[in-house]
């Protein structure tokens, strides 16, 4: 397996990568990674709003995400911007930096580290299924692996999303008159769904949220299809009874749904795992199918990086740190502040 770790004991790895009131902080390179606050030069991995925040100096990242960023805060989110694509490398102050697919969202990217001989690999958020918006993710070999915990239980075993779709199909299929209505997180989900449909051989159109269709059109200028779509918000009740409409969870529970045409509630989460969620969002049709890794996915990327050092962030840290630490693995969770529960 490749390995960079040329210098082992002259340097430890937390004296250059450390946590800081504004997140990772890359020391010889003098940058941040995701940062909750403004800060003078930061990398970000994905433009989710939790990673990608305005208001930062210089912004490297991904071109899609620089695009998402500029669609989702205006043109001047940030004092000036840099984008890398996939493989690229650049000399950061003493640090190296490259982007290496993350298989999260459109143009998400792991920030791969290099500095004194040593590899540390920021994941960000990620997964390690099938998705026709962004390339898949890639196991880097490094030294230090710094992963998310979103799932990080061994109940969370997500389930095939040809099989979630297909049960979304079946269920429009056998319900003609209704409107099939399915809570979509506006970025990422929504787009993949639409391609894990067409795939699936759904090509009527599909009806989406008027807080979806920016994004969707970002996603079409950067060349993903996403087969024929209608607006909701203007077609009448009648319009959309036999249709399926995506919209935003927050719209699907308050009175925009009402006009709907006897509505069956889906979500499409990988929280729609467990019962109790569903049951408390009044969801009919739970759809399990997530924008993260799951328990298994998650054990299997830390076994294919090789790296002897883990540092967990955000969500169920010490599930999968005691984890890790059975692997063999000299894990720790970072505890880092600021990043939310999605609905991925």
């Amino acid at each position: 397996m490749e390995t960079v770790s040329g210098r082992p004991g002259t340097l430890r790895p937390e004296d250059w990568l450390m946590v800081r009131p504004e997140g990772l902080y890359c020391s010889p390179g003098d940058f941040f990674i995701d940062p909750t606050r403004p800060v003078p030069r930061a990398v970000v991995t994905h433009g989710h709003g939790d990673h990608a925040r305005a208001g930062h100096g210089r912004v490297l990242a991904t071109a899609e995400t620089l695009a998402i960023m500029a669609r989702r805060y205006g043109a001047d989110f940030a004092a000036s911007t840099q984008a890398l694509a996939y493989g690229e490398g650049l000399a950061v102050g003493d640090a190296r930096v490259r982007l290496a697919p993350a298989g999260h969202i459109l143009g998400s990217a792991q920030a791969v580290l290099e500095h004194g001989g040593q590899r540390i690999v920021v994941s960000g958020d990620y997964k390690r299924r099938h998705d026709p918006t962004c390339p898949p993710f890639e196991p880097v070999p490094c030294d230090v692996f710094v992963t998310e915990a979103t799932f990080a239980l061994p109940v969370f075993r997500h389930p095939d999303d040809r099989h979630e779709v297909a049960r979304l199909i079946d269920t429009h299929r056998r319900n003609p008159d209704r409107t099939l209505v399915v809570g979509v997180y506006a970025l990422g989900k929504c787009q993949r769904l639409l391609c894990l449909l067409r795939e699936a051989g759904y090509d009527r159109p599909v009806h989406i949220h008027g807080a979806l269709e920016g994004l969707c059109d970002l996603y079409r200028e950067h060349g993903i299809e996403l087969g024929p779509l209608l607006p909701a918000t203007v077609a009448d009740k009648q319009a959309l009874a036999g249709s399926i409409v995506l919209a935003p969870p927050g719209a699907i529970a308050d009175r925009w749904a009402r006009r709907l045409a006897d509505p069956i509630v889906a979500m499409a989460s990988g929280w729609m795992g467990v019962r109790q969620r569903a049951r408390q969002r009044g969801v009919e049709l739970p759809l399990v199918i997530s924008d993260h890794a799951d328990w298994d996915e998650l054990l299997a990327t830390l076994r294919d990086v090789g790296a002897p050092r883990v540092w967990v962030t955000h969500g169920r840290e010490e599930a999968l740190v005691h984890a890790a630490r059975g692997m063999g693995i000299d894990a720790r969770a970072l505890a880092l502040v600021g990043f939310e529960e999605d609905e991925s």
